[in-house]
């Protein structure tokens, strides 16, 4: 039996090292991924995911590990897969945020649940939030996820991540949620609108009446039917969000790497 040589020890430390730091990178963007790291997947699938891939990417994925600059290239992985993994997320946050829109709208929002992913949420941002999770998987966008964050490697190497240039982007995401979150509400805020005008002119007309316990259910009402018709509405949004992810996913790494 050969014995273990010193060139094999610094072999196997490299490997090992490497090992470390693209487990480091897949972890944070699968526990940032929605429905694959969601609270619903148990914490066996999403650790076994992930060293699964890592150990499948160590032996072709090369870290340039400095010593003195450990710290900071651990840092930078750990920004990287923040920034990836809130690419995808955003559009997760705005659909729930659209959803206590409408339930505020509506006049709704003491229906509130707890939410493991995204904190106290509503029954409507509920159903809004399971039309998402299987839109999601209907049209095969973890494979697309998945492959950006093999690809990640191959685009931006360890430690040539440029913090400073990812910040504003995440800042953009960020006015993008609400932009996002205003059209999936649009229509029953629309809606609503209407009916507090068209119940402003009826009080004047019949001030006797009770105008409060006459448009408290008109609005639910209305909100649910507008609901129903803007599914359609909603659905493009999510197309053209999810078509453009993979895309945006990549432009940020590029951006990064600069």
């Amino acid at each position: 039996m050969n014995e273990i040589t010193l060139n094999d020890i610094n072999t196997f430390s490299d490997y090992f090292a490497s090992f470390l730091f693209i487990l480091l990178r897949t972890s944070i963007i699968v526990a940032l991924l929605p429905v694959i790291g969601g609270s619903q997947i148990p914490s066996q699938f999403k650790i076994g995911l992930t060293v699964f891939i890592a150990i499948l990417l160590t032996p072709v994925v090369k870290f340039q590990i400095i010593e003195n600059q450990m710290a900071m290239l651990v840092v930078r992985e750990i920004f990287l897969g923040i920034a990836l993994g809130l690419t995808v997320r955003f559009i997760f946050l705005a659909v729930n945020m659209g959803g206590l829109f409408i339930s505020h709208t509506m006049g709704m929002s003491m229906g509130t649940v707890f939410n493991p992913d995204l904190g106290h949420s509503t029954h409507v941002a509920e159903v809004y939030g399971a039309i998402l999770m299987l839109y999601f998987l209907v049209a095969d966008i973890h494979h697309d996820l998945i492959f950006v964050l093999v690809k990640s490697f191959e685009l931006l190497p360890g430690g040539q991540l440029n913090i400073l240039n990812v910040i504003p982007q995440i800042v953009a995401m960020m006015g993008k949620l609400f932009v996002v979150a205003l059209k999936i509400a649009a229509p029953v805020f629309v809606g609503v609108l209407i009916t507090y005008i068209l119940s402003g002119f009826l009080y004047k007309v019949a001030p006797q009446l009770n105008i409060f316990f006459i448009v408290m259910p008109l609005n639910i009402f209305l909100g649910f039917m507008l609901m129903a018709v803007s599914i359609p509405a909603f659905e493009y949004i999510l197309g053209v969000n999810f078509s453009t992810i993979r895309d945006e996913m990549i432009r940020i790494i590029m951006i990064a790497k600069g």
